[in-house]
């Protein structure tokens, strides 16, 4: 979606009559108004439950709900308890829109937590911002993200440092010399991903053979793989999301391309297994946690995580939770409840211990973090490999 879309869009849902009041559109009610003045501070989250990537959704909001769930168990938020509002988004950025101004014109929340991917946060922020209501992503690394305001904050690295990290990885780790690209043209993260990775590959005297692409939704990439296989890579870097990723390694292997494939934390999915099969073993991807760390804060998550729902989490629950952890913690700190008070304090958050490591916030809001390589191994385990710092 692109600004123009998006400001027409936004001036729909605003006027809408969903959304109208007495006296017209409601106004901007964020940094002069506050809503904390209920028996809970609401707390809205957007994320997709359903869809395309209902994976993530599900997978994030399971980590929000338990670090509320301890949250409101030692007592909530300068004396109340914190309320969740979740909207469902359908994995579709118009409808990530459409949630925002609900949560906020309707819901009257305080703050939003979401969405995991970037070109739905990005729907999102452009809202927020106006509003002046903070907003967390738990997992979009698209820098583009928190340049839409200064309320806009993400609790994940970004794809400068993701794509530096698999090109790292590729050369010093893998020694590789030789990779192709293989780019979803719809997605912000794809594309973004796939740039940084390119530039840190040649510039540490790595070569890209050949840049191919497709568009999310399609289930046919032999064209590519075959064009791919041409020009004899050692790797493919597929920085997409699980759906499409399995059918590539599928048709990979069926086209006796053999080679590794590498891509980022859009990977992180039990789902991806279960599409990809055994054509994903031995391939590599970036992402924010390992549950083999031993840590024991990261052993005790693991453990009421498992109690909660039954599953060791993944990253994008280890995400959710920090994010809901980090904006508590503002909120305690905060000198007030009113959503400019929030946005100074989570811009001030410093050494954050999160599950997906310490937290700190730089002058562009993005958190400043370590990232791991994972392995898919059998059965479709997830098998740390290494840590890499910023």
């Amino acid at each position: 979606m692109n600004q123009s879309q998006l400001g027409i869009l936004k001036g729909v849902l605003l006027c809408s009559i969903l959304f109208i009041s007495e006296t017209g559109c409601k106004k901007h009610r964020g940094a002069d108004s506050t809503t904390s003045s209920g028996p809970t501070l609401r707390i809205g989250e957007v994320g997709s439950m359903t869809g395309s990537e209902g994976t993530f959704g599900i997978s994030t909001h399971q980590g929000i709900e338990l670090a509320i769930q301890e949250i409101n168990a030692e007592g909530g938020v300068q004396g109340k308890k914190l309320e969740i509002i979740l909207v469902d988004n359908q994995s579709k950025a118009d409808e990530a829109a459409t949630a925002t101004v609900k949560l906020i014109s309707q819901d009257n929340v305080i703050a939003i937590l979401g969405e995991v991917a970037s070109s739905r946060s990005m729907a999102m922020a452009a809202i927020a911002q106006d509003f002046k209501i903070p907003m967390i992503s738990p997992s979009s690394t698209n820098p583009k993200v928190t340049e839409q305001g200064n309320y806009i904050f993400r609790v994940c690295f970004i794809d400068p440092f993701q794509g530096k990290v698999m090109a790292k990885f590729a050369r010093n780790n893998l020694k590789l010399s030789k990779v192709a690209i293989l780019r979803d043209l719809k997605s912000d993260y794809s594309t973004g991903l796939s740039q940084y990775f390119k530039s840190a590959f040649t510039e540490s005297g790595g070569k890209i053979v050949t840049d191919e692409s497709y568009n999310s939704g399609d289930i046919d990439f032999k064209s590519q793989l075959t064009k791919m296989r041409a020009t004899r890579p050692e790797a493919i870097f597929v920085p997409g999301y699980y759906t499409e990723v399995g059918l590539v390694a599928r048709q990979a292997r069926e086209l006796g391309l053999t080679i590794p494939l590498l891509g980022g934390d859009g990977w992180d999915s039990p789902k991806l297994a279960e599409i990809g099969g055994q054509a994903m073993e031995n391939s590599y991807f970036s992402n924010h946690y390992s549950n083999e760390n031993q840590s024991p804060y990261i052993q005790s998550f693991i453990r009421k995580f498992k109690q909660s729902y039954g599953v060791v989490p993944d990253g994008l629950s280890a995400m959710g939770y920090d994010a809901a952890k980090v904006l508590a913690s503002a909120m305690t700190r905060s000198k007030s409840l009113n959503p400019a008070d929030i946005r100074d304090a989570l811009a001030s958050t410093q050494n954050f211990a999160g599950i997906t490591g310490n937290i700190s916030m730089d002058s562009n809001r993005n958190a400043i973090k370590s990232a791991v390589v994972l392995k898919v191994a059998k059965n479709g385990y997830f098998q740390y490999q290494t840590t890499i710092s910023p």
